[in-house]
């Protein structure tokens, strides 16, 4: 308790020189110590005002700064905290950051503006947590999943099954003090309904990791084919840039090569991969086993073959040795390049083709199109919770292996005590997700990866 009474300071814009920097301080002194070395008398200001003025060390101007004040409980931090912004200099900033702890504050520790948040009842856990993801997102679909959960979509999920949770098994465990008399203060008929539900929306929001994950951190999606069949120069085609080498030589590409492209709002990373063939060349042998295992950690993949050199048939040998279970496409490239009849064969087959022209451009926009429909944002668009944190998802795994005990406890007949230890252990994983049941260790494991100032 005596660090969270303690005035944190810290530079909360990236170190380094810029047109701005902002130092933000937090705590019962922070508004005191900043006017120790402010021009203008603040202590008495009212929250929610900007104040132009000078930081001054032994009367000597450091830079002329604009302070921002805000009172508690209406802040970030629901502390007294106080913004300077100041010029940019690398100077100016360790000036003015060795003032402040001269005055009292001492310096952050990694996310502990954050924390104090928390502790401050400002945010829960979960929303605390979608803070640094809000920081680091990349993409427009990432961003919007993150204010979502900002917003306490995953708490508005949670608390209200939680608190009916609750409710149950303090029922359950009042009947044992009235075992003698064979009493039911719960109604199991209720009980197994509401399980059946809380059940369903764990399952649901955990079977959104998935998605959640790969927008998060972008969908791996691997180009995979055969030599020569133009997967380096589809790279660069989707790319805009020359990123892979292309040649004539089959086998040119020996290990994989990854960049991100932006489509839609979601983050795609591209992995050109070797070419898949038997080959007696150990360099390649190693690209080509390195090309599966790729595969088979995409979220996604383009299994790209050149029209003119291969049959229906053996486009349908090739899909057997890939995964079935990864969503794919299958890209029939050269289009414009081959002759009427091996279009008819190809368009007569039972294969679900895109039919490009890598090295023209052709269909390129159709490709990217068919790519954004094989990742379902359509929830997204209606606001449905989605799990991007594996914290999160292991919670919810567990609460739903203690749920699955109530459900067979609740057929078999066992007794209440049994049944309120199951639920209560349900209701403690979920309760970890948003914070009601947190240990110090998973807190500084948590607020151990924000960057300092936030």
């Amino acid at each position: 308790m005596s660090e969270i009474l303690d005035t944190i300071c810290a530079l909360s814009t990236p170190h380094g020189v810029s047109a701005i920097s902002v130092i933000r301080l937090s705590g019962n002194e922070a508004i005191a110590i900043v006017n120790l070395s402010f021009s203008k008398e603040i202590i008495n200001e009212k929250g929610y005002t900007v104040h132009y003025g000078s930081i001054l060390k032994n009367d000597k101007i450091i830079d002329d700064v604009i302070v921002t004040i805000f009172r508690n409980p209406h802040s970030f931090t629901g502390e007294d905290s106080i913004e300077i912004a100041c010029h940019g200099s690398l100077y100016i900033q360790q000036q003015i950051i060795e003032l402040m702890l001269h005055n009292g504050a001492r310096m952050a520790l990694a996310g502990e503006f954050s924390k104090r948040a928390f502790f401050n009842g400002k945010f829960d856990l979960s929303q605390t947590e979608a803070i640094a993801d809000l920081i680091h997102s990349e993409s427009e679909v990432a961003h919007q999943i993150a204010m979502q959960q900002m917003k306490g979509g995953i708490s508005n999920e949670l608390s209200e099954l939680r608190q009916k949770m609750m409710n149950f098994a303090s029922l359950i465990e009042l009947e044992l003090d009235f075992s003698e008399e064979d009493v039911e203060f719960a109604d199991r008929t209720e009980l197994i309904t509401l399980i059946d539900e809380v059940q369903n929306v764990v399952e649901n929001l955990a079977q959104s990791f998935q998605l959640g994950n790969a927008i998060k951190n972008g969908v791996n999606t691997a180009i995979v084919g055969r030599p020569n069949a133009g997967k380096s120069t589809l790279l660069n085609t989707l790319l805009s840039e020359e990123r892979a080498i292309v040649s004539s030589i089959a086998g040119t590409t020996r290990d994989n090569i990854e960049e991100v492209l932006t489509i839609d709002g979601i983050d795609f990373r591209f992995i050109d991969t070797a070419g898949l063939r038997n080959t007696t060349d150990e360099i390649e042998k190693i690209g080509v086993k390195k090309a599966l295992e790729q595969v088979e950690k995409s979220s996604v993949y383009i299994y790209l073959f050149d029209m003119g050199e291969l049959s229906v048939e053996e486009v349908e040998s090739d899909l057997k040795e890939l995964p079935s279970t990864i969503k794919r496409l299958v890209v029939a490239n050269k289009s414009d390049v081959v002759s009427e009849s091996i279009q008819l064969e190809f368009n007569n087959s039972k294969l679900d083709l895109i039919f490009i022209s890598a090295k023209e451009e052709d269909s390129i926009l159709l490709l990217k199109e068919r790519l954004v429909e094989l990742i379902d944002t359509e929830n997204l668009s209606q606001q449905t919770t989605i799990i991007t944190n594996l914290r999160h998802y292991e919670a919810l795994n567990k609460a739903n292996e203690d749920l699955k005990k109530v459900q067979e406890g609740l057929e078999t007949g066992v007794t209440g005590d049994f049944l309120a230890m199951d639920i209560r252990q349900a209701m403690h994983h979920l309760g970890t997700i948003t914070g009601e049941v947190s240990t110090d260790d998973l807190l500084g494991n948590i607020f151990a990866n924000f960057c300092i100032g936030k």
